[in-house]
This record gives structure tokens, C-alpha cells and sequence, in this order.
């Protein structure tokens, strides 16, 4: 089953060689992130023959910019989207407890009862995390996977996030909700399963003079091109839908995140949420990540004009993200104190005036007037909904014989359900890997050909050698920015990241 799984370059080479020279394929999904990864899984898992193609890597765009929360809803209840809120608590359960139980597990998020959190605003915030544990309790999650809201004391409180601030602090809020170990490996999580299952899943090939049937593809590697017949084209482009379907009108929103050492908020437990001064339902967060790691965001500022490839965040969301997040702590942290800082664009449906941030995130699913099917809007968590409603569209209107929707029920590559793996883990394993892969961490070392698997990429990382190889070997990376910038996320911090492309350079020779 593992290496059913497994993507590679001699296993994209064949797909492309008999990509051409076959006939007509059932869906062609264009798009490699979150949402095209959750399409060609839905479709592959229905019965039907779908290729995705996707013009850089697995994650390359908006998928790897998030704040790797699977959120529950509670901001959309607070806003009245009422629907979008129960989704995505219903979908946060199906994640944390089916199909993939390994990559997400519930984080404390705590606000602080600061003298800045006035009388109302903490009763606006203890209504909305017992809307919260309601919406939870209506999704079916136990509190064994996802506990319920509760009131700490100031000694808890800086137990959890120890630099917050001690002058008036009055204990805090508690509530759970569900943090991805990384969003990137989800993305490439979701493809291997549907790779696992007979989905050709082809990075670094471009799509152009794509109509409803039809589409050239051309590999970037080598240049050449194919002519692809399909019955149903799907794009799932994000961000860049529109140069499929000038129709389409996307409003792009920028949201940043600065990295921080996790001593330099006193290595938390919880992640620390800030209200925004003059907010009713804004938050900053200062989140614990892995390596170390502590993710302070989000913004939510319009981004127009041409989409970039990769977006940068500018030095006023920078400040802005600071001065918030000081207003909670004891110890301020400064320019000085970031190692990094990533921004991604959200393909918001454009609803015309007004600020980005009230913008809902519901998604839509469009046709063009050749007939390509475009999904765009939604968010992360919502994923394997939005992948579940465009298939039912394209089946219903390409009239194709599939099966009714399973990905509700089907674990992903790694989960105890599909561990994919030649030998079972062992407690002696180290917990990074474990939680990096789950179920499937022993057959990472099992397979690794390298010299040292066990050794780490370099000193004071805790990702291992053998996890650079088994991104070459099973997870589909090409590049050494696929191995440092996406199967790893040791990128987002550049002096890091110097100090691994030459070892990661070693794996691809």
C-alpha cells in the first residue's frame, strides 16, 4: 500500500509518457493545492480516471501560507453565516477523527483577561467559545478529541504562554480548536491517497488553451507538450483561476504571519489570542510550531493587482502584528525577534465593496462558457466539502458514471486506518517523526537508502535525514525547494534554510 503511494520522478515520467499516449481521461484537475488534491482524491476514490496537473509543486501557492488551523467555525457563527460555521465544525471533526488523525490534534487557545479586555468584549468571547463547544457537540467531536471551553486562573494562564503580560491579569479563556501539524503535508498527504488509489498526480506540468474537454500540457523539465482529452476539466487554481475563466472576479486577500523562535514567548503550550484593539471578532494569534517554532498572524489586507507567484508581507502588517501582540505580553517582542515572515493570498469571491475581512468565505462553483468547471473562495477546512460539491457538479452535468462521495470515510495516507507502512511504529521513534507521519514514520526509516537516516539534516533541527530521502522517494519532491520549502517547512526561517539546500542538494543527485 506504501508504495502505491508513493510519488517520485520515475513515477511522474511513466504517468506523463502514458498520459500522452493514452485516450480520454475522466477529469482533468488543474491546481495542486488543497482543494485540487482534494478533487482528484474525491474523483479517484468515485471510480473515475483523473489526472491533476499542477505548473510548480504540490503546495506551492496560497496551501502553504495558512495559519495550519483547522478551524471550527466560531468567527463565521459570530458573523451570522451560520452554514459555513457548522461545516466547518462538522469538517474539523471528520479530520480529527477519521481521516486524518495524525496530522491535526487540538491546540489550546487562550485569551488572556488582561485590563485591556473590557467586561463586554470578555463576555462576547465566553458566549463565542460556548458557541463554539456547541457547534462542536452538533459535529459529533468527543471531548476526548477536541475538549470543551473553560476559565483559567493567572497561574494557568502563564503556565500556557509564560511572556504573557502579569499586571492585571485576571486568569483567561480557554477553548480548543484543531492545528494541522503542517498544511503543506496535508496538501501532499491528500494526494499520495489519491494517488494510492489509481490518480495520476503530476507536478511541475503546465495546462494552457484549456476549453471544457481539452487541455495541452507541457512538461516544464523537459519542454515537451501532449494533447489531453477529458471529460471534465476542473480548475482549482486559487488564486490564479482567472486565467482559465477571465469571468471569474476573485478579490485576493493578503494574510502574513511572522516565525519566532518559541523561547522568545517562553516556549508555549496554548497559542496566545489577542483581541484587536477596536475589533469585535478579530484576533491575532501567536501559535507553538513545530521546530521550535511560534507563527504569530493574520492579517487580512486587499492584495490587488497581479497575483504573484510567491506574495511578501509588508513592513505595516509587520508593525501591526508587533504592537498587537505586545498589548498581551510582559516581555515585548521586536523586529529584532523575527527569524521569518511568509504571506498568502485568499481567493475570496469578490462581493464588491467593503473590507476584505468581511468577506465570506463561502465558495462557489462556476462553469465558462467553453465549459471549464472552476471552484473558487472556500477555506482549508473546508477542503473535502468544496472537492465533494464541484464532483457532484461535474458528474451531474458531464453526465459521468461515478459512485457517490467516501472521502468522508477515507483515511489518508499515514492515519492508523491507512498506515501504508511495512513495519508499525515504535515507541523508541523520535516524536517529531511521529508526528510528521504518523502511522506511517517506521516505513520513512525502513526506506530510507541514505547514509545516517537517523541522523538530523543538521545540528539543532529535528528533521532527519531519512525524511529529506523519503521526500524524494515517496512525496514527489523534484527541487530542493521542495524538499526545504514544502515537505519540510524549515525554509520559513532563511538563515536555516542556508545551512540545509546543500545537504538537501545530496538527496536529488
Amino acid at each position: 500500500m506504501s508504495e502505491a503511494a508513493a510519488l517520485n520522478g520515475a513515477r511522474r515520467d511513466a504517468e506523463l509518457d502514458a498520459l500522452a499516449g493514452g485516450g480520454p481521461i475522466d477529469v482533468l484537475v488543474i491546481g495542486g493545492g488543497i482543494t485540487g488534491v482534494g478533487i482528484a482524491l474525491d474523483a479517484a476514490a468515485r471510480g473515475l480516471s483523473v489526472t491533476l496537473v499542477e505548473k510548480h509543486d504540490l503546495a506551492f501557492g496560497t496551501s502553504r501560507w495558512s495559519s495550519k488551523l483547522v478551524h471550527g467555525g466560531l468567527r463565521y457563527l459570530a458573523t451570522g453565516n451560520i452554514g459555513i460555521a457548522r461545516r466547518s465544525a462538522v469538517e474539523r471533526g471528520i479530520l480529527m477523527t477519521r481521516t486524518a488523525p495524525h496530522l491535526v490534534r487540538p491546540l489550546a487557545q487562550l485569551v488572556a483577561l488582561l485590563p485591556d479586555v473590557r467586561r463586554r468584549e470578555r463576555a462576547l468571547v465566553r458566549a463565542g467559545f460556548l458557541a463554539g463547544d456547541v457547534l462542536r457537540r452538533l459535529a459529533g467531536t468527543p471531548t476526548t478529541v477536541l475538549p470543551g471551553s473553560r476559565r483559567v486562573g493567572a497561574a494557568e494562564a502563564a503556565d500556557l504562554v509564560p511572556t504573557v503580560r502579569r499586571d492585571g491579569l485576571d486568569g483567561g479563556l480557554v477553548a480548543h480548536d484543531g492545528q494541522l501539524i503542517d498544511d503543506a503535508r496535508l496538501v501532499v498527504a491528500v494526494a499520495r491517497t489519491a494517488a494510492q488509489r489509481g490518480a495520476r498526480i503530476l507536478t511541475y506540468v503546465e495546462a494552457s488553451r484549456v476549453s471544457g474537454d481539452t487541455a495541452r500540457l507541457t512538461d516544464t523539465r523537459t519542454g515537451e507538450s501532449c494533447e489531453v482529452t477529458a471529460r471534465c476539466v476542473i480548475n482549482a487554481t486559487g488564486v490564479w483561476a482567472g486565467q482559465f475563466d477571465p469571468a471569474l472576479t476573485l478579490r485576493p486577500s493578503r494574510g502574513t504571519h511572522l516565525v519566532f523562535d518559541a523561547a522568545a514567548f517562553g516556549n508555549p503550550t496554548a497559542a496566545l489570542t489577542v483581541p484587536v484593539p477596536g475589533e469585535l471578532n478579530r484576533f491575532v494569534f501567536a501559535m507553538p510550531q513545530q521546530l521550535g517554532r511560534v507563527y504569530l498572524g493574520l492579517t487580512d489586507e486587499d492584495a490587488p493587482g497581479p497575483i504573484p507567484d510567491v506574495p511578501q508581507p509588508s513592513p505595516a502588517e509587520v508593525e501591526f502584528l508587533l504592537e498587537v501582540v505586545n498589548t498581551a505580553l510582559g516581555t515585548a517582542v521586536g523586529p529584532s525577534d523575527v527569524l521569518g515572515a511568509y504571506a498568502g493570498l485568499r481567493p475570496l469571491v469578490d462581493a464588491g465593496e467593503g473590507r476584505t475581512a468581511d468577506i465570506s468565505r463561502e465558495h462557489a462553483v462556476t462553469a465558462s462558457d467553453s465549459g471549464v468547471i472552476s471552484v473558487i473562495g472556500g477555506k482549508l477546512t473546508e477542503y473535502r466539502y468544496m472537492a465533494e460539491d464541484v464532483l457532484d457538479y461535474a458528474v451531474t452535468v458531464r453526465k459521468l458514471a461515478a459512485r457517490p462521495c467516501r472521502t468522508a470515510r477515507l483515511a489518508l495516507i499515514g492515519a492508523p486506518a491507512n498506515p501504508g507502512a511495512v513495519v508499525p511504529p515504535t515507541a523508541a521513534m523520535p516524536a517529531a517523526l511521529l508526528a510528521r507521519f504518523g502511522n506511517e514514520a517506521a516505513n520513512v526509516l525502513a526506506a530510507a537508502r541514505c547514509a545516517d537516516p537517523m541522523t538530523p539534516v543538521v545540528e539543532g533541527i529535528d528533521v532527519l535525514r531519512a525524511e529529506f530521502a523519503y521526500a524524494v522517494t515517496h512525496e514527489g519532491a523534484l527541487t530542493v525547494d521542495d524538499i526545504v520549502d514544502r515537505r519540510t517547512r524549515i525554509g520559513l526561517v532563511p538563515a536555516d534554510r542556508d545551512r540545509v539546500v546543500d545537504v538537501a542538494a545530496e538527496f536529488l543527485s
